[in-house]
């Protein structure tokens, strides 16, 4: 599919360091970009396999569904719910191989979906690894590493009818981690993002590639300098859609910015929090879409 359907900026990752600038500049100013040439790290087959994974589990039966239990606050099953009625999803919080194990035991995962599972969720952590070190190196960090950092996979699935189109497919919010790596549905679409003017605009399907977008800690942690991007889904066309989310949660000690990111001129924004401190802040409050980093800021 043509490029220019792709209305965020792009990021070739086998452009680098020629796009070292650009990386910085967009997650500055969009806060979310669409990777192309990602194949050496997560293949298409791999995506494929991942895909049909995905669909096998969501027909399995409710009672096997409801045994995908919060290991974090939200972290477990969402079945359609009146905020939410067309949306399903697993959720998947992975700390270490054993929690992806337990995931699998609980929805009696075959040998050849586990092994899809466990290589999938190898590859994405890679590819975390890969796009925030090229992002530290472009903010001027040395030797900065994600090891230890939790991240999380949302897997899911809209049921989008003729009776739904026009209606929003999940609410509008910000991802409450640092760095978002998504699979969308390579057919249908539905994802919008908000520009810098309060605009949304469509992220058209475009198989074979990746949406990457930037959350609440990156923007805490960057000192308010990257850009935590505000998006939605509405309901384009009478069509199940599927989607499979992973999130790059940020370090489980405290989350702040380091030492490079503050001075003078700049200085230290955001008191110092952990995710789930503020993951729990987010649900307390109900405020989804980056308001509730307000309530972190340090007083001038």
């Amino acid at each position: 599919m043509a490029s220019n359907l792709c209305s965020i900026p792009v990021i070739d990752l086998q452009d680098f360091p020629a796009q070292l600038s650009k990386l910085v500049q967009v997650c500055e100013e969009w806060g979310c970009f669409r990777l192309v040439n990602h194949q050496n790290i997560l293949s298409d087959s791999l995506m494929s396999e991942m895909k049909s994974v995905v669909k096998s589990l969501f027909d399995l039966p409710p009672e096997t569904k409801r045994r995908n239990s919060d290991v974090i606050a939200g972290s477990g099953y969402m079945a359609p719910s009146q905020k939410n009625p067309l949306y399903e999803a697993f959720g998947l919080y992975i700390s270490s191989q054993q929690d992806v194990d337990a995931f699998c035991s609980q929805l009696n995962a075959s040998p050849s979906q586990r092994e899809t599972l466990t290589k999938y969720a190898e590859a994405v952590h890679e590819l975390f690894a890969e796009i925030i070190g090229k992002l530290a190196d472009g903010l001027g960090l040395s030797n900065f590493t994600i090891e230890g950092w939790p991240f999380q996979f949302r897997i899911n699935k809209y049921n989008f009818d003729q009776e739904t189109v026009g209606s929003p497919g999940v609410q509008i919010h910000t991802d409450s981690g640092f760095l978002t790596i998504l699979q969308d549905d390579e057919g249908v679409g539905g994802l919008e993002v908000m520009d810098t003017s309060g605009a949304y605009v469509p992220v058209d399907p475009w198989p074979s590639t990746l949406v990457v977008n930037l959350g609440d800690v990156a923007t805490a942690w960057s000192n308010g300098r990257l850009r935590t991007v505000k998006h939605r889904v509405q309901c384009k066309e009478a069509n199940l859609r599927y989607s499979i989310a992973a999130f790059l949660l940020g370090p489980k000690e405290t989350i702040e910015a380091p030492a490079e990111l503050v001075d003078a001129a700049h200085p230290r924004l955001y008191a110092p929090f952990t995710f789930e401190d503020y993951r729990k802040l987010r649900l307390s409050t109900k405020l989804q879409a980056g308001e509730a980093l307000d309530l972190l800021l340090i007083d001038s």
